[in-house]
């Protein structure tokens, strides 16, 4: 027997909690990819061995899974779902600048190249070609 006092048509609360419950799940996937590519960025330690992991090509896979989802569910999402993935990117996008940026050193010298001879402290300074200040 139906109750009088129901305002929703029947299948109309199953529809709300499934629609609720995808976008939890929508919320937990964008969530876990940005936090795989913060721990990618070395941003974040590993949460099982404590230490921080630094390979700057995954990360860069994850936030382009994240931007794909963005391309492909465009006008799709609840406003809620659509901001959270919208910040997500552009946090990741600006940690992903400054992992880069701090890892701008020279690369390692192949066994085949002898290392170079270090520099005196005057020749240090005309070496350098970049220098950032904030």
């Amino acid at each position: 027997m139906s109750n009088s006092t129901d305002t929703n048509p029947p299948g109309q609360d199953m529809r709300l909690d499934r629609d609720a419950m995808m976008s939890a799940l929508f919320a937990h996937m964008v969530t876990q990819q940005a936090n795989l590519a913060m721990m990618l960025m070395g941003k974040v330690a590993h949460p099982e061995s404590g230490k921080t992991i630094r390979d700057l090509e995954a990360a860069q896979l994850f936030i382009d899974q994240l931007e794909m989802l963005e391309v492909k569910t465009k006008g799709n999402l609840n406003k809620n779902e659509e901001a959270l993935l919208k910040q997500s990117l552009m946090n990741l996008r600006l940690a992903f600048v400054e992992a880069a940026d701090s890892t701008d050193a020279p690369p390692a010298t192949t066994p085949a190249q002898p290392a170079p001879a270090p520099a005196k402290p005057a020749e240090e300074e005309s070496h350098k070609k970049f220098s950032k200040k904030y």
